[in-house]
């Protein structure tokens, strides 16, 4: 392995350990994540709240394995709701590398909230909804899970054990300064009798070889995920230096994925009755769509 920070700047980094029967993604994003943020003044617990949503989505994301030029890839869309919370719907999607997100909440709540409230402040008696959208007619396909724990990556983990019956690890660490915010994690999972795709009947958490693979893995610090200088070969190369083989994969580059377009709105709303069309215009006769993940108002005369 060679140790160029340049070598997948900006991309998720797929890897995979043979001997062990363990894969996992890793990235980091800066500009893209400042770029989604920019839409929104978000306050500092929202702020950290979606970028490791955006992390988590990018991760999760990069196992979706590429389409063709027919059939293009696949989405995984990622989508925390609740009654009645501080945090009223947090949604980020990935397809292809394009990375978007969004949160809605109630701003005088979270300040009544403190600098650091917890998941279960902002959210209460939530639930996170993961729908993978396969590449080349794969299908569709959608997991629940309760939000509990202390953080969206554990409830992400919480997914991949129980909906998915794959032992899952995943870090995630976020900075927001003044300059910028940067935000990177970390995904390892074990396959269960080795390749993927093969049908897993004997799944064990307990399992020597992910036992293994897990105490390596949650040994990487917050500050080495962050560290522009220090690249994601590098990181992998530093927990998993003494197996046998360590196989690399640069994914996707990672860019923000807003896909609003005056366009796209005006075949969207091509689809609905003309009367509820006429309701929906103005005083002008325009129908004006607002983008909430863009933070953008598309005027359409329809």
């Amino acid at each position: 392995m060679t140790d160029t920070a340049e070598t997948y700047a900006g991309r998720v980094l797929g890897f995979s350990i043979p001997g062990r029967h363990a894969r996992g993604r890793a990235v980091r994003i800066d500009d893209v994540l400042d770029e989604i943020l920019s839409a929104h003044a978000y306050p500092a617990a929202i702020t950290h709240l979606l970028a490791e949503a955006l992390v988590l989505t990018a991760l999760m994301g990069g196992l979706i394995k590429d389409g063709d030029a027919e059939t293009g890839g696949g989405q995984l869309t990622m989508q925390a709701q609740t009654e009645g919370g501080v945090v009223r719907l947090l949604v980020c999607d990935w397809r292809g590398g394009e990375l978007r997100g969004y949160v809605d909440f109630d701003r005088e709540r979270l300040a009544a909230l403190g600098a650091n409230p917890s998941l279960y402040a902002l959210f209460g008696k939530g639930y996170l909804a993961m729908t993978f959208d396969l590449p080349a007619g794969g299908g569709r396909y959608q997991g629940i899970v309760p939000l509990e724990g202390e953080s969206l990556a554990q409830a992400c983990e919480t997914y991949f054990n129980q909906s998915e019956q794959v032992p899952t690890l995943i870090r995630v660490a976020v900075r927001s300064a003044g300059d910028g915010a940067v935000a990177a994690g970390m995904l390892v999972q074990h396959l269960a009798d080795g390749e993927e795709g093969r049908e897993r009947l004997h799944v064990r958490m307990d399992h020597p070889e992910w036992e293994h693979v897990a105490i390596l893995a949650e040994s990487i610090r917050h500050d080495e995920l962050l560290d522009p200088g220090l690249s994601l070969e590098a990181i992998v190369w530093r927990l998993f230096h003494e197996e046998d083989e360590i196989r690399v994969q640069p994914g996707s580059f990672v860019s923000r994925g807003c896909r609003c377009s005056a366009e796209h709105y005006a075949k969207v709303l091509e689809r609905f009755p003309e009367e509820e069309r006429a309701e929906m215009r103005n005083e002008e006769g325009v129908i004006v769509v607002d983008c909430a993940f863009c933070s953008r108002a598309f005027p359409i005369r329809s």
